[in-house]
Parts: C-alpha cells; sequence; structure tokens
C-alpha cells in the first residue's frame, strides 16, 4: 500500500493504532526506516496491548543499526504476546532476541 494514502488519512483525522500500523509497514518496506519508526511509535502508543506493532517497531530499529532498541520493542512485545496468549508471536520475538544476542 501507498504510505502517503496512509498518511493523508492519518492527517485527516483518521488516526489510530491500524493506520498507524499500515503506514509503518509500508514505510518499512519502501526503506524509509525513520518514518517507519515514528508511525510504529505511535502505533504502539495507541495499544501497547497489540504485538504486531512492537514486531514491526523492532524489525525497523534493527534495520537501522539500532540494536538496542530492537530488544527493547522485542521484549516489549514478547510481555504483550504472553498476556494475550499469543504463543505465535512469542515464539518469533524469542527467535529474534537470540538472534541479537548472537550477533
Amino acid at each position: 500500500m501507498n504510505p502517503e494514502a496512509i498518511e493523508k488519512l492519518i492527517n485527516q483525522g483518521r488516526d489510530g493504532y491500524e493506520a498507524r500500523l499500515a503506514a509503518g509497514q509500508a514505510r518499512l518496506k519502501n526503506g524509509d526506516i525513520e518514518k517507519a519508526i515514528e508511525h510504529l511509535e505511535k502505533a504502539t502508543g495507541f495499544k501497547p496491548d497489540q504485538t504486531m506493532a512492537w514486531q514491526e517497531l523492532g524489525r525497523a530499529r534493527n534495520e537501522c543499526g539500532d540494536a538496542g532498541g530492537a530488544r527493547e520493542a522485542w521484549q516489549r512485545g514478547l510481555g504483550a504476546a504472553r498476556e494475550n496468549g499469543d504463543k505465535q508471536a512469542e515464539k518469533v520475538m524469542v527467535v529474534w532476541l537470540r538472534r541479537l544476542d548472537k550477533a
């Protein structure tokens, strides 16, 4: 999806978790890491109990070389996954955290 189209909706007052997650994912896919991080941080602020934004935020931070920020995002996402019983998200973030430990 086109990140500019999503951002236009956000600017028109349709801001929320889903919009910020979609904008962050679109920006990440296009390689605009800084804007992706901005959107994903806002998404986690809207719904800190949702794991997908934490996963993507960790991925974006890792891609820009911020291993500490990636670790923090994935640890917070791991906590949310455990609270929600989201076993798949928990497994994914455990693997990513292990990879950080090995790097």
